[in-house]
Parts: C-alpha cells; sequence; structure tokens
C-alpha cells in the first residue's frame, strides 16, 4: 500500500508500506472527475495544475487537522500500468477503506450555501448527489469506521451517524441481507467493474482478468463464489 505525506514544503511524497507496518491514515471517498492526478502525474510533477489536485490537497490537509500524518487517494496512490499491483489493489479496496481512521466523502454538488441558510435545499442536493449512484462509493460507504462528509467548498457537512436517516431515504440499505441489492441503482463505467467493486462487501478474493475475452467468464465466476457465501440475492 502506496500512502501520500506532506512534505516540509507544502507538497506530497508517497512512501510505500507493502512489507512493513501500516500507519495510521486518513482516506478519500469521491467521485471521478475528468481531470484527476494520477500516479504517474505524482511521479513526474505534473499533477499540480490538474483540477484534481485540489482534492488531493483536501485531504491531506484534513488529515493533519485530525492529527495524522498519511492519508490515501485512489486516482495517484494506485500504478494502474501494473496489472499485479493493480489487481491487488482491487481485491484490497474495501480492506483499505476499513481500517482507515478516517473517511472524507467530498460532494462536489452539494454547496456550503445550501448547507448554512437552508436545510430543504441542503437535503434535496444531498439526497440528489452523484456519489450515491456510483458502484465503488458503496463500499466506501459502509467499510470504514469514521464517514464524514464535506461539500463543495471543502466545508464539513455531518457525518455518516447523524446522516443515518437520509442515508437509509437514498440507499435503501437496511442490513446486511440485502447487500447485493445496493448495487443494483448504481453506475459504473465498465460493466463488469459492478460485480468487482463488491468484491470487498462479500468478502471474496478472485483474479481479474486482463483479457478482454475473459470478462464473462469472469463475472459468472463471482456470482458462483456470491451464490455460495451468501445465497443468490438476484
Amino acid at each position: 500500500m502506496r500512502l501520500l505525506h506532506y512534505n516540509g514544503d507544502g507538497h506530497f511524497s508517497l512512501t510505500e508500506f507493502f512489507k512493513s507496518p501500516i500507519p495510521e491514515y486518513a482516506i478519500l471517498s469521491h467521485t471521478w472527475e475528468a481531470d484527476e492526478v494520477t500516479f504517474e502525474d505524482l511521479q513526474n510533477g505534473t499533477g499540480t495544475k490538474k483540477a484534481g489536485y485540489e482534492k488531493i490537497q483536501f485531504c491531506g490537509g484534513q488529515a493533519r487537522r485530525d492529527g495524522l500524518q498519511y492519508f490515501w487517494v485512489d486516482t495517484c496512490c494506485i500504478d494502474k500500468s501494473n496489472s499485479a499491483e493493480f489487481v491487488k489493489a482491487i481485491n484490497s479496496m474495501f480492506h483499505w477503506y476499513r481500517m482507515s481512521i478516517k473517511c472524507y466523502v467530498y460532494l462536489p454538488d452539494v454547496s456550503r450555501t445550501a448547507v448554512n441558510t437552508n436545510e430543504l435545499a441542503w437535503e434535496s442536493a444531498f439526497r440528489k448527489c452523484r456519489w450515491f449512484t456510483r458502484g465503488w462509493t458503496l463500499q466506501e460507504l459502509i467499510a470504514p469506521t469514521s464517514v464524514e462528509f464535506f461539500c463543495r467548498e471543502f466545508k464539513r457537512i455531518s457525518n455518516r451517524s447523524s446522516l443515518e436517516p437520509q442515508i437509509h431515504e437514498v440507499t435503501g440499505i437496511p442490513n446486511d441481507k440485502e447487500r447485493f441489492s445496493w448495487i443494483q441503482p448504481r453506475q459504473t463505467k465498465v460493466e463488469e467493474d459492478k460485480e468487482y467493486s463488491l468484491l470487498g462487501i462479500f468478502d471474496v478474493q478472485m483474479p481479474l482478468p486482463g483479457d478482454e475475452d475473459l470478462v464473462a467468464e469472469a463475472e459468472e465466476d463471482f456470482l458462483f463464489h456470491l451464490d455460495e457465501e451468501w445465497g443468490s440475492f438476484a
């Protein structure tokens, strides 16, 4: 696992903890946009001008305010050009979110003004957040011990516990027996990612194929594993 931390000059560095004990860290949950900072961007120093860099700065700054030196952001802490590392990251994702001390959910479609001046407007915007429609964010809602929500201006809205009624209304998540149905209204850019995003939630480990011809076989195998573990919820 790679973690980000602040340097003395205010910039970020990546530190590997693949074999060492992993320190306490914060983690970012967000929806990907067009101009995200990648692992390669951090390596060659070209990420600071990208729009996604602001989210990394926010996560690092909030982590420091919470007394945490390290933090993790999915866009840039995984070398996706390394297929073995990428597969391991996919299988480890739920665990990484589970082990985080703090999970910061960034919601660019909720504004601070709505939060401060109009509760009804804020709740309406919160319920309609794109974050609630994406496949990968499901495990990011469930896995962490502490989940805090932040608006477009990077100001804290509230936490998962306080927003439980609204979250239940939006997601329909009442108990573990309905976990498979939770993913149905959510979207992923690649269809098979809808199944892969449930790996950690169902505690399933499986190799991910690199050949697109094997995608159908992988989906069939995955659903077989789910049926074995939890029964058929489809």
